[in-house]
């Protein structure tokens, strides 16, 4: 069946309420050093085993998206997230915390099944426009998050952010259990075929292995930067609570309007060009966090050019790697987002260590090397892939 506005409307819904799960905890990370009586960085290991169980709940459940009826999965997952939020909500201490943390990530991968759903029930002339769609709804989720969980720990204490998750995941499965539309697998062999199957897709498919390659890259410099902005704005000179810095997500999030535009301008040119202005505005970001490090406005700004670069390299990348074998998205899919959540947990990682070691400027420092290294893989396959249209 096609999709209606309705369809993408309440698809994109989902996708950014239940993305949200795996970003509510870096707000609220002093709260929780706070009451368990530990420092900054190892209550940012919170963050980080977040997005580890995000990459291996891609990488073990996404696939399945070709094997299964998808609605199902989509439904069992987010029934499965809201009884992970509920544990989170009552931990006792910061193992306890990191546990349930890598269980709120790995059953949170909903997303990326939702996506290439999308995908496959758009036509080829419109997929662009209508992944832009579901991705806005993505990303707004990613951004907000910040700020609703930086407003509800500020008055009702860093538990009360995954309480109220956890209904919302709840009722997001009756949502999709009336909303969304059934779609048949397209695979027919076994788990074990489906998982060996990744390794045959990597190995022939060169815009796979850039794309996954430049997302990994840039994803790790958005991990690193969001994981230590909390700890620069609770510091002099700003001084910061949680709901103040949960503020910033409403920066970023206007960036994630960008996406639709991002989307139609993929259906109708090379994507891989929108790719190459993503790199240019996130240089332009960082660019702004070093020389306005003290200046609350210059920070605002980097924000919103560094989300709409991720933008335009996310979307772009995911409309080129959705077109390669369209009977194969969920597991083009796996490769992609995994190995692009791969690269937020190592920017998570790689964030926490830089900024005991150097601050801020260790930050600014660190993401310029990624966003220069995703440069160095994008113009060294510039020759072989510049002439796709993929």
């Amino acid at each position: 069946m096609a999709l209606s506005k309705w369809n993408i409307a309440v698809m994109a819904l989902c996708t950014g309420l239940i993305v949200a799960n795996i970003y509510y905890s870096q707000p609220l990370l002093v709260l929780m050093s706070q009451e368990f009586g530990v420092t900054d960085s190892n209550a940012g290991q919170v963050t980080f085993f977040t997005q580890v169980g995000y990459a291996l709940g891609l990488l073990f459940c996404v696939p399945l998206g070709d094997m299964l009826e998808k609605k199902k999965q989509i439904i069992g997952m987010t029934l499965a997230s809201s009884v992970a939020l509920v544990a989170s909500a009552m931990s006792t201490n910061i193992t306890m915390l990191k546990v349930t943390g890598l269980m709120i990530g790995f059953t949170s991968v909903v997303p990326q099944l939702i996506l290439p759903l999308a995908a496959t029930l758009s036509s080829d002339n419109n997929r662009g426009k209508v992944i832009g769609m579901v991705m806005s709804g993505l990303l707004v989720g990613i951004l907000l998050s910040r700020t609703l969980s930086g407003i509800i720990g500020h008055n009702f204490g860093w538990r009360g952010m995954f309480w109220i998750a956890a209904a919302i995941s709840g009722l997001l499965a009756l949502v999709m259990t009336v909303s969304f539309p059934q779609s048949a697998p397209t695979f027919k062999g076994s788990y074990s075929d489906l998982m060996k199957s990744l390794i045959t897709l990597v190995k022939e498919q060169p815009i796979l292995r850039e794309a996954s390659a430049i997302n990994a890259c840039t994803f790790a410099m958005f991990g690193l930067f969001w994981t230590t902005v909390v700890f620069l704005l609770s510091e002099a000179p700003f001084f910061f609570q949680s709901d103040k810095i949960g503020l910033m997500g409403l920066a970023a999030a206007a960036g994630a309007l960008g996406a639709p535009l991002v989307g139609r301008v993929a259906d109708k040119k090379n994507p891989r060009i929108a790719v190459g202005y993503g790199i240019v505005f996130l240089f332009a970001g960082y660019l702004l966090f070093f020389l306005f490090k003290t200046d609350i406005i210059g920070i605002i700004v980097g924000i919103i050019a560094i989300d709409l670069g991720l933008q335009a390299i996310h979307v772009s990348n995911q409309t080129r790697v959705y077109a390669l074998i369209p009977s194969a998205r969920n597991r083009l899919n796996t490769v992609f987002m995994t190995t692009s959540f791969i690269g937020t947990s190592l920017g998570s990682g790689i964030g926490l260590w830089v900024w005991s070691v150097g601050k801020w400027t260790g930050v600014c420092v660190a993401g310029t090397a990624l966003i220069t290294t995703a440069l160095i893989i994008y113009l060294l396959t510039l020759p072989k892939l510049a002439v796709s249209k993929a």
